[in-house]
């Protein structure tokens, strides 16, 4: 499984009620016809998101998708009959964004559901493939899931471990040393 991730917020001047509003309405055309591929989509209010420009709180969208294709069908089919309305408008009231592609490595947790998220980044040049065992140490498989990053279309973040509650012995201090760690709290936005 992989999910295209989308980080952004509001333009300047926009009110938070009618950004989430807009987007709560493109998330939820998705949902009553959804492309060929997309397995779901969620938007979050996000608490920290460090690698998205300017401060504060932030937004993610998930996409999960059962295969690149359906990346490509999700794109065109985001902007076009049926979802066009409903895109446009969320885009009109965005300021910056990032985004990146991710693969699923373990777990069942859907992207919606996590309540909390770690994202962890790697030093340049550091090699270390077992952080991805590290991070899914001890995490129950329907309670949590890992994803790395697999395609890069802007600053993100390497892994990305998903919670429903948090767990005990989740911590920064677990990661190898230069390793970073951001851990942030997720709210879904009704679609």
């Amino acid at each position: 499984m992989l999910a295209y991730v989308f980080w952004h917020r509001p333009a300047a001047g926009v009110a938070q009620e009618d950004y989430e509003a807009a987007l709560q309405r493109f998330h939820g055309s998705l949902a009553r016809n959804p492309p060929s591929g997309l397995s779901g989509s969620a938007t979050l209010r996000a608490a920290e998101l460090p690698w998205l420009a300017g401060a504060g709180q932030g937004y993610e969208d998930w996409y999960t998708l059962e295969s690149w294709s359906a990346l490509g069908v999700l794109e065109a089919a985001a902007v076009s009959s049926g979802h066009e309305s409903a895109h446009h408008e969320a885009a009109r009231r965005a300021g910056g964004g990032t985004a990146a592609v991710y693969r699923l490595i373990e777990g069942e947790l859907e992207p919606g559901r996590a309540r909390l998220a770690a994202w962890v980044g790697r030093p340049a040049g550091e090699d270390d493939p077992s952080v991805g065992q590290l991070l899914g140490d001890g995490v129950s498989s329907s309670k949590g899931s890992l994803w790395q990053r697999c395609l890069v279309l802007g600053p993100a973040p390497e892994f990305c471990l998903l919670l429903e509650p948090a767990q005990s012995g989740l911590a920064p201090s677990r990661l190898p040393a230069g390793w970073s760690a951001t851990l942030s709290g997720r709210a879904p936005l009704a679609a």
